[in-house]
């Protein structure tokens, strides 16, 4: 693992699958902070110059995945922004061929996730 300091931001509303999208992350070596939807993502990013990926959730209220990422942007945040999704990650994928990834939310993301992150990280 090239960077496994790397400071991870994870982005749910939901507080069970927060911690289990850290801790698949910390059981590869990355340092995770928790964010508790887009406004508190917005918040904890502007706090923390460390962080070097956004690891979102889609469905949030108040600001989903795809209008978090377009906020960092519009504020000048370009390290890599990952989207998870319950659903099929493929037109979310075309639909926003600038997001650095979207994956589904599915049995593989244990091992996809972190394969991923090393990926980006590497680029």
């Amino acid at each position: 693992m090239s960077d496994a300091a790397a400071t991870i931001l994870v982005v749910d509303d939901d507080a069970f699958t927060a911690e289990l999208t850290g801790l698949v992350l910390e059981s590869s070596g990355y340092t995770t902070v928790m964010a508790e939807g887009g406004i508190d993502a917005l918040e904890k990013i502007a706090a923390d110059p460390t962080v070097r990926i956004v690891v979102s959730d889609m469905n949030m209220p108040f600001i989903n995945g795809l209008q978090l990422f377009a906020e960092l942007r519009e504020q000048g945040f370009d390290q890599p922004f990952v989207l998870l999704t319950g659903e099929d990650a493929a037109p979310l994928r075309l639909a926003h061929p600038d997001m650095d990834a979207v994956l589904t939310k599915d049995e593989n993301l244990q091992e996809a996730l972190p394969e991923l992150i090393e990926s980006l990280l590497t680029n």
